[in-house]
C-alpha cells in the first residue's frame, strides 16, 4: 500500500499515532483535535467498531475510494468528491511581500473564527498541533492561514488553506502555502494536500503552485444513530 492510500488510518497508525483513539480496526483523532476518522478498511465490523468508538450521535469524517453507501446506524450528513493532490516538483516560489507570522496556541480562537467562516475542513481547538500553521494580518486581525495536518512516512498534508472573504484575490494563500511547503521540503519530504473536487478556484492555485491529482475519491461526514 502506497503511504497516501487510506491516508487517515496510515497517518494515525504511523507518524500522528500519538493523536489517535482506536476501537479494533477503527482510528480517529482525539475529537478537539480534527473530527478525522479512518477504517483499515471499509467492512462492517470496522464500522461497528467506529460507532463504539465515537458513540451515540457522535460525528466522523471518512475518506473514501467511492461514494458512501448508506449503511444501518448511520445518517449521512454531507460528502462531496474529493481530490488528493501532490506536488513532486522542487520549485520554490517566493513571495516578500507580505508578513507572515507563525500560529500557535495562543491564536487558536482566531483561526478557530477563521476556518468557521470560511470552512476549509474539520478545525478544532487542538488542530495547531498537528504541525506549523503561519498566517498573515492586516490591521492586527488574522485574514489568511494555511498548516499542516496529515503526516505519514515521507508525505505531509498542506491544510486549512483559507482566506477571509473581504481580502481575496491578494495572493494570500499561495504566499502561506509557499511558506508551508517550504519547510515540509526541507525536512524532505513531500507535500501533499486534499480539496473538493468541484473547488475549481482552489484547484487551479494548488496546479499554479505544481500540484498535480495523485486520485480522486470522495469525503463523508456520518453519525452514529
Amino acid at each position: 500500500m502506497h503511504s497516501l492510500d487510506n491516508v487517515i488510518w496510515q497517518a494515525l497508525t504511523t507518524k500522528q499515532v500519538q493523536f489517535a483513539e482506536a476501537r479494533g480496526q477503527a482510528r480517529r483523532f482525539m475529537p478537539e483535535v480534527t473530527a478525522l476518522t479512518g477504517l483499515g478498511d471499509e467492512n462492517p465490523q470496522n464500522f461497528a467498531s467506529l460507532g463504539e468508538l465515537i458513540g451515540p450521535h457522535g460525528t466522523g469524517a471518512l475518506f473514501l475510494d467511492h461514494p458512501y453507501e448508506d449503511r444501518d446506524g448511520w445518517e449521512y450528513v454531507v460528502g462531496a468528491p474529493l481530490l488528493q493532490m501532490v506536488c513532486d516538483s522542487r520549485t520554490v516560489h517566493q513571495n516578500t511581500n507580505f508578513e507572515i507570522v507563525e500560529l500557535g496556541l495562543q491564536n487558536s480562537p482566531e483561526m478557530i473564527e477563521l476556518t468557521m467562516l470560511t470552512k476549509p475542513g474539520p478545525f478544532g481547538p487542538r488542530t495547531h498541533e498537528l504541525g506549523t500553521y503561519l498566517g498573515i494580518r492586516c490591521d492586527g486581525k488574522l485574514v489568511a492561514m494555511a498548516g499542516e495536518r496529515l503526516k505519514v512516512p515521507g508525505y505531509t498534508e498542506v491544510s486549512a488553506v483559507c482566506t477571509h472573504p473581504d481580502h481575496l484575490g491578494n495572493g494570500y494563500a499561495q504566499a502561506l502555502m509557499s511558506a508551508v511547503m517550504r519547510g515540509i521540503r526541507e525536512r524532505g519530504e513531500t507535500p501533499f494536500l486534499h480539496v473538493r473536487g468541484d473547488n475549481t478556484r482552489a484547484v487551479k492555485v494548488y496546479e499554479k503552485l505544481g500540484f498535480k491529482t495523485r486520485k480522486r475519491g470522495y469525503f463523508a461526514v456520518i453519525r452514529k444513530v
